[in-house]
């Protein structure tokens, strides 16, 4: 993960829940110690775990003047469309005038207003646009081979925790001794981790590209753990899910959805697909150019005792005969599965 050199206040202005705000709820998971606080006049006096579910410790603000030691503003949402709201530019405003950096992952690059890029200049502070990227080729589109495993973390739906999946997986690979690398294909990934491409802002015909880039320069790693986007079944997000699909030739997919969501996110009244459905069209896809399978299901169970979620893991089991962890509890059947994969490839 990135060194602890920022001391970042995290911006949910009015917007402070762990959807909305994923962004700022997975940096402060992951890169905690480099969060001096949330700001949040709506939430002050609260701890970031309150409203965004990480950060026990870390304070809720009502300002910038309440953490003068600050030297980074970090944009915490990730709204459909990608826009800042409007308020919030005052906020912004103010941070480069006190030459504080200001990093964001939205679709709106900050940089491109002249009156921020002005004050960013004049104060010697930056702005970092995350999803600014220049990917300008097309995919080669021959098989990548089974020297190293790749990964990829599926969705049922947007915002299930394919991202978390695919650290903590990482995390658990590594730890047992395994030379895997989880590669960032989203802004907060690439906050959390320093590098990645922001598959969702790469012009369409660069998409597969772009992934297919990323594998292969990272191939001297045994596994590769690659961060999903979206949702083969979501109508509006769905082709960026199948660039990354087809550019990335996963050996192994990891279905993930969470428990008790009903319709898919942003669309009202459309129902999810069920797991099962979902299962059959990953692996049909993506086998168009690559073999492929579902190895695995990972349950985003915030919601559940932990009680509940064994019922639920037991459903599931029955229902697709696979094996399914919530990772933020457990991730051992899931590793488990990695390993069996890759030992049936080099066989």
């Amino acid at each position: 993960m990135a060194a602890p050199t920022r001391r970042i206040i995290v911006l949910t202005e009015g917007h402070s829940d762990p959807i909305t705000a994923k962004t700022g709820a997975s940096v402060i998971r992951y890169c905690e110690q480099e969060v001096l606080a949330v700001l949040d006049s709506e939430n002050t006096g609260k701890k970031a775990l309150n409203i965004l579910g990480a950060g026990p410790s870390i304070p809720v603000i009502a300002s910038l003047d309440d953490a003068t030691d600050a030297d980074t503003l970090l944009i915490g949402t990730a709204p459909t469309g990608g826009r800042m709201p409007a308020p919030w530019h005052a906020v912004v405003r103010e941070a480069l005038q006190r030459g504080m950096n200001v990093i964001s992952g939205l679709h709106e690059f900050l940089a491109d207003d002249a009156e921020l890029r002005a004050l960013a200049e004049k104060n010697h502070a930056t702005i970092t646009d995350v999803r600014r990227n220049t990917e300008k080729n097309v995919a080669i589109g021959q098989p990548l081979g089974d020297d190293y495993l790749r990964i990829h973390t599926v969705g049922q739906d947007c915002s299930t925790g394919k991202m978390t999946v695919t650290i903590e997986l990482d995390k658990a690979l590594r730890q047992k001794g395994h030379n895997s690398k989880f590669l960032a294909t989203g802004q907060t990934g690439i906050i959390v981790s320093g590098e990645g491409i922001p598959i969702d802002c790469v012009v369409a015909d660069f998409v597969s590209g772009a992934a297919e880039r990323l594998v292969l320069e990272n191939k001297d790693h045994d596994i590769l753990l690659i961060e999903g986007q979206g949702s083969l079944a979501h109508p509006m997000y769905s082709a960026v899910t199948l660039g990354l699909l087809h550019g990335c030739q996963p050996q192994g997919l990891i279905l993930c959805y969470e428990v008790h969501r009903k319709t898919i996110g942003g669309v009202e009244g459309r129902k999810l697909r069920s797991l099962s459905e979902l299962k059959v069209a990953y692996e049909t896809v993506g086998r168009l150019v690559h073999p492929t399978q579902v190895i695995g299901v990972a349950m985003n169970g915030r919601r559940l005792t932990p009680e509940e979620a064994e019922v639920e893991k037991d459903r599931v089991r029955e229902e697709l005969g696979l094996p399914i962890c919530d990772v933020c509890r457990d991730s051992a059947d899931l590793v488990k599965a990695i390993e069996n994969l890759r030992e049936s490839l080099r066989s």
